[in-house]
Order: C-alpha cells, then sequence, then structure tokens
C-alpha cells in the first residue's frame, strides 16, 4: 500500500494521521474547507468532499490503494445511504482499494441481558441508529465480497479521551439506575482506536468483524461514580429505571436500556494490539495528566 483515504475526518482520524502518514501519501475527505489547514498540519493532502453529494465523490475513484472510513450514518432512517454513495464513487473504476476498515458500533448488538457477547453473536439492533449500522455493515461486506476488498470492521462502544469525558453530565446532576437494575457498558479510548484502525489496515482478515473494546468490564453507574471521583465533582444520584424515564432524554434512556460484556479476545488474537489504556484507569489517568494522545 501507498496511498490511504480517510473518510470521515474527525478526531479519531486525527491521531492516525500522524503515523499513516509517515508511512503513507494520506488523503483525508472533509466536507469543510475550513479544515483543510489542520489536516494538512496533521501530514494528509484534503479533499472537499460530501458523501450526501455523489457528484462530489467521484474524485476518490481509484485514489487510494486502502480507505480508513469513520464517516458516521445520517441521523434519520434505518439505512447508510451514505456508505452506499462511498462505495458506489469507489466501484466507478477498474483501479479498487485492495483494504477496507470500518468503524461502526457495538449498538448493532442490541441488548444482551448482561450476557458476555463475542463478534459470532447474532445482531439485533434495538434502535435506527443502530439499524443504520448494521445496514453500513451489510453493504460494506457484500462490496468487499463482490470486488474481492478485505473489509475489516471495528464495532467501537463509548469512545472517551481527554476532551470526551462526562464532565458536563456530572456537573448537571444526571442520575443513574440503581446498582440492583444497573447495565454493563463498554469503552475505548480514542487512542486506541486510532491504533486500531491501523493496524486492521494490515491485520484484519476479510469480512471479519472485531469488537474494538478494553478490557474495563464496569457497570454504567459505576463508570459514572468513578468519573466523578477522579474529577472531583459528587457522585450520580442512584434511581429506579421507572424514575429515571421522567429525567433523561430518549438517546440516553436507549444506553441505558442495553447491557451486555464485550469480548475482545479476537481483537489481541488477531490484531495483536496491546492497548495503550488497557482500562479507563489509565486513560482517565492520562487524560487529567496529558502527554500526548495520537497512536
Amino acid at each position: 500500500m501507498k496511498r490511504i483515504l480517510i473518510v470521515g475526518s474527525g478526531d479519531v482520524a486525527a491521531r492516525a494521521i500522524p503515523w499513516l502518514a509517515r508511512r503513507f501519501k494520506v488523503f483525508a475527505v472533509t466536507r469543510c474547507a475550513d479544515a483543510f489547514d489542520s489536516l494538512r498540519s496533521l501530514g494528509a493532502t484534503p479533499l472537499l468532499a460530501d458523501l450526501d453529494d455523489f457528484r462530489s465523490l467521484r474524485r476518490l475513484a481509484g485514489i487510494a490503494d486502502a480507505v480508513l472510513h469513520f464517516a458516521p450514518p445520517p441521523e434519520n432512517g434505518a439505512q447508510d445511504p451514505r456508505t452506499g454513495r462511498l462505495l458506489a464513487s469507489l466501484s466507478s473504476r477498474e483501479s479498487l482499494p485492495q483494504r477496507l476498515v470500518y468503524i461502526s458500533t457495538t449498538g448493532v448488538y442490541g441488548d444482551c441481558g448482561g450476557e458476555w457477547v463475542t463478534e459470532a453473536r447474532r445482531c439485533a439492533p434495538r434502535t435506527d441508529r443502530a439499524r443504520r449500522r448494521v445496514d453500513a455493515e451489510r453493504r460494506l461486506r457484500r462490496f468487499g465480497a463482490r470486488n474481492r476488498v478485505s473489509v475489516g470492521i471495528l464495532r467501537a462502544p463509548g469512545i472517551y479521551a481527554a476532551d470526551r469525558l462526562p464532565l458536563a453530565r456530572l456537573q448537571r446532576g444526571e442520575p443513574v439506575l440503581r446498582a440492583d437494575e444497573d447495565v454493563h457498558t463498554n469503552h475505548i479510548h480514542a487512542a486506541d482506536l486510532a491504533r486500531l484502525a491501523c493496524l486492521g489496515l494490515f491485520r484484519s482478515r476479510p469480512g471479519r468483524v472485531y469488537n474494538a473494546v478494553d478490557d474495563s468490564g464496569m457497570k454504567m453507574g459505576d463508570y459514572f461514580d468513578f468519573a466523578a471521583d477522579r474529577l472531583g465533582l459528587p457522585r450520580p444520584p442512584r434511581v429506579s429505571r421507572s424514575e429515571l424515564a421522567g429525567r433523561l432524554s430518549p438517546m440516553a434512556l436507549s444506553f441505558m436500556s442495553e447491557s451486555r460484556r464485550l469480548s475482545n479476545e479476537r481483537l489481541r488474537r488477531e490484531l495483536r494490539v496491546r492497548l495503550l489504556y488497557p482500562t479507563v484507569r489509565e486513560g482517565f489517568a492520562a487524560a487529567l495528566n496529558p502527554s500526548g494522545g495520537n497512536v
């Protein structure tokens, strides 16, 4: 591989670009020309394109040997036409990428009742937000099988970093579930997710899915207690599920209605990764005493 195309130039991309740019020619898609200078400073060549405008994607055909697809689906509906347009643009010439890595979500599993979940578990999304990701995964795997492109999928849980801690939520004093009704949650540091995406370009197997999670293994209320202690804030109040319904947004409630413990054994075995932040304890320590954060 000589040329990498990044689609979705957000925080995870910004952490991956410096490592990639030392080894490859990197193109980064953005729909905002104001981002050009920051992308160039990281080492990427910015490209102005919009996944909601197919005509703007024509320049992407044949441009790269590998693709990192970090762009989210649209905010509505149960499908991801953005991924469909991207794949159509990549297919419009004979020169297809050799490899593609996509960041999806662990929400595709739905509620698992606190059970341990491996990648062999069937998807059972309960929200349109998760259904859009399932749709994107299916499109990508079909594209890979049809065109002999190696597609790897990273299913990520709650992503955190120094600027993505639950500070505002704790300051608002929003409640969490009491211990006997609490749900299991999962985490990954943004820097580790960026590293996993880069490793996936070389080590993921064709059509393979990976749970991109750390080893934290916490319940949600315990996580917020931990965060409050580290940030020097009061712990959130604990309430019953029925009390919670009238005090949080529908999206926040949806996260508290699904419980699963995700195994990362396949990730460690096949991608051969050693996480920088194996639990939120190391991640918070680095966030509160920052000394870097890219790949």
